[in-house]
């Protein structure tokens, strides 16, 4: 297993839907195992293939809730059905996401409360979980990625133009980027 380089916002393979996982092979469970020590190098609760520079539908997310009920796995080729996201703005204290891809920032976003996801497992098996809360937040903001779309890019006024300024200040919004967990100084 390896801990790989982090897409900044800006490089294509994070703007581009992804391609369909094909087969599920040892290549595919290196990958998902990689992205698994990424994520938690990172630390981060949700890793897409995108954002390590590999164009296809899989994420993997890891988070423990207030219960001490850890949730983790991994989605290939999910489909992802959710409630309508409130009209109301977000509360910043209760609906800020971050997100490895624009590291070291946390924006209010509303998502809607639940979620349906459906996936394949590495063993090629589909499940179904119908979740709410952070982790319907969680599966949203990874299903994104494999959209091609980053939470920045859903952001509205006045976050939305905070988000740009901090890209153009930063440097990022350009092809071939990134930060390596572990290595780089960088708080995402």
């Amino acid at each position: 297993m390896a801990v790989l380089p982090i897409r900044i916002s800006g490089d294509p393979v994070l703007h581009s839907p992804a391609r369909e996982v094909e087969q599920i092979d040892d290549e595919l469970r290196t990958l998902v195992a990689d992205m698994f020590e990424t994520m938690d190098a990172a630390p981060g609760v949700g890793l897409a293939a995108p954002q390590v520079g590999v164009p296809l539908r899989v994420f993997v997310y890891g988070w423990t809730d207030d219960d001490d009920v850890e949730h983790r796995g991994v989605a290939v080729n999910p489909e992802l059905f959710i409630t309508p996201t409130s009209t109301e703005p977000a509360d910043p204290d209760d609906e800020s996401e971050g997100c490895l891809s624009f590291p070291g920032e946390r924006f209010p976003l509303a998502r809607g409360a639940r979620a349906l996801l459906r996936a394949t497992d590495l063993e090629g098996a589909r499940y179904e979980l119908e979740v709410d809360g952070w982790l319907a937040r969680i599966f949203q903001h990874e299903f994104d990625h494999l959209e091609g779309r980053l939470y920045v890019d859903r952001l509205g006024r006045p976050f939305d133009r905070v988000a740009q300024k901090i890209e153009r200040k930063r440097g990022w919004g350009v092809a071939g980027l990134s930060w390596l967990p572990g290595r780089d100084d960088l708080d995402a």
